[in-house]
């Protein structure tokens, strides 16, 4: 019997009114670099509007829930709610994903150059230190004082989306400059939560969570291929961490930090293993029919050829383009959906500007981040610390500064860490909301109408005798 083999389109790319009106366009717009940004902005919209609904009531319900896991004698998570369960185990995927792109980034981006790093990095430590200065000094001595890290954050999402708007408006060495500056902020963000934000410890359980890190590292070592044991030990190291009284959450970090960067098997390797094989199936496939048992057979070489892409693709690129579509899409609007959603009530709107909670966030975020992200930038170049990104004014540096005071969801979940009072947790949100805001609205603007390098008239340049040796330009564009 005889298998033809026609050319079949897959719905989705079929002529059908909702494939070609609804499902194609869909795609498009969730390829784009921001979609993510929007997705988590409308499940933050839709929690405040829940939040603040005449079923704000179901809202508190559901997240207040108690989830409980049991298994026999072994295991007893009773005191864990549904919203814990995604602050706790969810975002263990989100800081897993950063864990990824921090590795990569040493070994292959950004950070793997000491020079073109130093300028992002001292701008994030600028972008860090202002904020909570800021913010202790309007919390000084009362009951927010433990929330001076919620401000200190920057959201890649939302912050690289607002870059990305704008498209080539903002050259690319500048966006790379926002992205690095946001991963070198994640790294201060990991070791505050790690230092600051960890509980008693149990050091028997911090054991045992080393053990499996250990244990990792072996398995990879050995050239273990199969993802099944690295998912069991990570879920033991996870629940040892949630025990230790270090925060779970960091158990992503670390499992990250351990992914190899590099592939398991030669990609040299891989032209010569797939090339007859691939010879085969474009003759076997090549204008003719197939007998069943050449179709299974065919079907096996392709999964052969797909085994070897595997082995010489790198389990860190693997793992982050199989992550992000759920971090972006699932993870990050959960979290913003269960966390986002403050009471809105005409008291506290009132008190809005005596509450030294959501002021400190906000002044943090608007305030803090500019000036020290631009700050800790203008010293770097004036010492020679670091080289300004290829064509970027400093008009544009100055935007991707206020751009950089986007805080929202590591924000959100410092503030979580942070207080023991639903009251402070609510007063903190309010503040990483109206701070993000401003800070996006007002850095887009700035962005929008600076001139680039190529734009701007000769009255707004002047050479920089004191450029480091190296720099991209010795014409440094000023603000007018």
């Amino acid at each position: 019997m005889k298998l033809a083999e026609p050319i079949r389109h897959t719905w989705s790319e079929s002529d059908r009114l909702v494939p070609r009106t609804v499902v194609r366009p869909l795609q498009r717009v969730l390829e784009h670099e921001a979609a993510g940004g929007v997705v988590m902005l409308l499940a933050a919209v839709t929690a405040i509007v829940w939040a603040n609904s005449p079923w704000s009531q179901s809202y508190v319900d559901l997240w207040s829930m108690p989830v409980k896991v049991e298994v026999g004698e072994l295991l007893h998570l009773d005191h864990l709610t549904l919203q814990h369960w995604v602050n706790d185990a969810l975002m263990t995927l989100f800081f897993l994903l950063v864990g990824v792109e921090i590795k990569r980034e040493l070994v292959h981006g950004e950070l793997k150059n000491p020079r073109a790093v130093a300028l992002p990095v001292a701008a994030a430590l600028g972008g860090m230190a202002l904020p909570a200065v800021i913010y202790s000094l309007l919390n000084a001595g009362g009951p927010g004082a433990d929330g001076w890290a919620i401000p200190t954050a920057t959201d890649i999402a939302f912050a690289v989306g607002i870059v990305s708007m704008l498209g080539k408006r903002v050259p690319t060495p500048a966006k790379l400059f926002l992205l690095t500056l946001a991963v070198a902020d994640d790294i201060g963000a990991i070791v505050i939560i790690a230092v600051f934000y960890t509980g008693s410890l149990s050091w028997g359980w911090l054991g045992l969570a080393g053990l499996g890190l250990l244990a990792i590292w072996a398995m990879r070592r050995a050239d273990v291929y199969s993802l099944a044991p690295y998912l069991a030990v990570g879920t033991f190291v996870w629940l040892s961490l949630l025990e230790s009284g270090v925060h779970a959450t960091l158990a992503g970090v670390a499992l990250g930090l351990l992914t190899p960067a590099w592939p398991l098997r030669s990609p040299r390797r891989f032209p010569r293993q797939t090339r007859r094989t691939l010879d085969r199936l474009e003759h076997a496939y090549f204008d003719r029919v197939l007998t069943h048992e050449e179709f299974e057979e065919n079907e096996e070489h392709l999964a052969e050829i797909a085994r070897q892409a595997k082995l010489a693709t790198s389990p860190l690129t693997r793992l982050e383009q199989g992550l992000a579509p759920w971090v972006a899409y699932v993870v990050v609007p959960l979290f913003a959906l269960a966390n986002a959603g403050v009471a809105l009530t005409g008291d506290g709107l009132a008190n809005l500007a005596s509450d030294r909670i959501t002021l400190g966030v906000v002044a943090g975020l608007v305030l803090g981040k500019t000036f020290g992200v631009f700050g800790a930038t203008m010293v770097a170049l004036k010492l020679r610390i670091g080289e300004r990104p290829a064509g970027t004014t400093i008009r544009q540096l100055f935007g991707l500064a206020i751009v950089a005071g986007v805080g929202f969801t590591v924000a959100l979940f410092v503030a979580s860490l942070s207080f023991d009072s639903a009251a402070a947790t609510d007063s903190a949100k309010v503040g990483i909301l109206l701070g993000s805001l401003l800070a996006g609205g007002i850095g887009f603007a700035v962005l929008r109408t600076a001139p680039s390098v190529e734009a701007a008239s000769d009255d707004e340049l002047v050479v920089d005798v004191d450029a480091p040796v190296g720099a991209s330009s010795s014409a440094v564009p000023v603000l007018g």
